[in-house]
């Protein structure tokens, strides 16, 4: 089953009255269980890819479809829906709530889903274990450190048990053994849970537990690999 699938797809903004083009004819599809990522330079697109699946940003041209669902004909309410119930965002600059612990951050979107609270509390739990954060569960994003705020986004990422996990570079600010046991923690959800997951990265060491790998130069994929 194809759960992602862009055609053609170009992207341009604008900076400075200048027309930037970023995507020029993307096409990629993405299947169900599978665990992908997107490697290239800075600037090369890829960031844009992930947004336009996370329904964040939208195509200039070219067809996009999530789940046989076109993102960009949704309303703000339908899309902002369709993610909570569906998609698992980690962000590369964490965008946690400032106001709320960590405990809180990951307990946040089972929350807007209506999750029984004694089921929440269990769940952010187990959660704050598997990512190495129940000793600061009651800290502040302020009070943790760069790769702690990381765990808590990925934490947050995967607490809903998502369909698809979108991933801007997961491990930028873990190190290498943390950045192990994350990745190891989600092979285990694509592999019980059968959970898709599509990266970019600039790890090689991320890129060595997906099933596929595809290469971005100047807004195109040139290339595509197997590990």
């Amino acid at each position: 089953m194809i759960l992602v699938a862009l055609e053609d797809v170009y992207k341009d903004y604008v900076m400075a009255k200048t027309r930037v083009p970023v995507l020029k004819g993307v096409s990629l599809q993405l299947a169900a269980g599978e665990m992908a990522c997107l490697m290239g330079p800075s600037g090369s697109g890829k960031t844009t890819i992930l947004n336009i699946i996370g329904g964040i940003d939208f195509a200039g041209r070219g067809r996009v479809s999530v789940y046989n669902q076109a993102l960009a004909g949704m309303s703000d309410k339908r899309l902002s829906e369709f993610r909570n119930k569906t998609l698992g965002f980690i962000f590369q600059y964490f965008n946690l709530i400032p106001v709320l612990t960590a405990f809180e951050n990951i307990e946040y979107p089972l929350v807007l889903q209506g999750v029984d609270k004694r089921e929440r509390r269990r769940r952010v739990a187990e959660m704050l274990e598997a990512v190495g954060l129940a000793a600061v569960k009651n800290h502040r994003p302020d009070e943790l450190s760069g790769g702690q705020r990381q765990r808590v986004a990925i934490g947050r990422a995967l607490i809903t048990r998502p369909k698809l996990v979108i991933a801007d570079e997961p491990t930028g600010n873990l190190d290498h053994t943390t950045g192990k046991v994350i990745m190891e923690l989600m092979k285990e959800l694509n592999e019980k849970e059968k959970t898709t997951f599509i990266f970019a990265t600039h790890d090689p060491m991320v890129s060595s537990y997906t099933h596929r790998i595809l290469y971005l130069q100047d807004g195109t994929i040139v290339k595509e690999e197997r590990p």
